[in-house]
């Protein structure tokens, strides 16, 4: 039967690797599958919930997805890998091919300009010099914890025409109860091969603000109206998960 309306998905959970378990098996169970028509992967096939948030109670537990031993089924990412994301996130550094970086737009933003020089059309990066994740720990330490300011935005209008836009859009912070938590929103999620990366990298961003606030390190309340797996990952999935027979419709 044709669904006729949205089915949000709420999961609750113990640590990355929990989080990320249960995504698979639910997606698999719920997900929607559609030809994508706009995008890097346009003609393709993806799965995708229509709605979901994924509340990770200590995210700090374990960084990174728990392959059953002497699994065939590639790690979607590795300790090493998120150590090395962290430095990406926490610089503002980017190739000449680069749009943007999460880092870029986080710690060290630029607005695109565009120019006519001597008849030719040229576009020159004008520095906004804010370096939001500072601005942050220093709203925290000298204003206090009572704030809903304290927003670290990635995403810009400009970001329309780019034939790649982030995904990444904001991350909404909030101190309470001693700890600070995160709230990140994504438009669209590969839940194979960016979930596991983007949270442990976003994790261990939390963990330096919070020892640089001096408060304890909290929860990850991640939301995507976008979260999904891609084709060439559905069988991955249902290995992980031990639903190999399922039939996805």
């Amino acid at each position: 039967m044709e669904r006729e309306e949205l089915k949000p998905v709420h999961i609750e959970a113990f640590d990355l690797d929990d989080a990320w378990f249960k995504c698979l098996s639910k997606i698999l169970e719920c997900g929607h599958i559609y030809t994508i028509t706009r995008g890097s992967y346009q003609g393709q096939k993806r799965l995708e919930f229509d709605f979901v948030t994924i509340r990770i109670k200590n995210p700090s537990h374990q960084l990174i997805p728990i392959m059953p031993e002497g699994s065939s089924i590639p790690a979607p990412t590795s300790l090493e890998y998120i150590n090395g994301y962290l430095s990406y996130l926490l610089t503002g550094q980017k190739t000449n091919t680069e749009d943007y970086t999460y880092g870029e737009r986080m710690v060290d933003a630029k607005v695109r300009l565009k120019d006519i020089v001597e008849g030719k059309e040229m576009v020159r990066e004008m520095p906004l010099e804010v370096n939001q994740v500072e601005e942050v720990i220093k709203m925290y330490k000298t204003q206090g914890h009572g704030t809903n300011q304290a927003t670290i935005e990635i995403g810009m209008p400009s970001d329309i025409k780019l034939n790649d836009p982030p995904c990444l859009r904001l991350i909404d912070t909030r101190i309470r109860y001693g700890k600070l938590h995160f709230f990140p929103y994504l438009r669209s999620w590969d839940l194979w091969g960016g979930f596991p990366s983007n949270l442990g990298g976003l994790e261990l961003v939390k963990q330096y603000m919070a020892e640089e606030i001096e408060v304890g390190n909290g929860e990850i309340i991640a939301s995507s109206k976008g979260l999904h797996l891609y084709e060439y990952s559905w069988d991955f999935a249902k290995q992980r998960t031990g639903k190999v027979n399922l039939e996805l419709k």
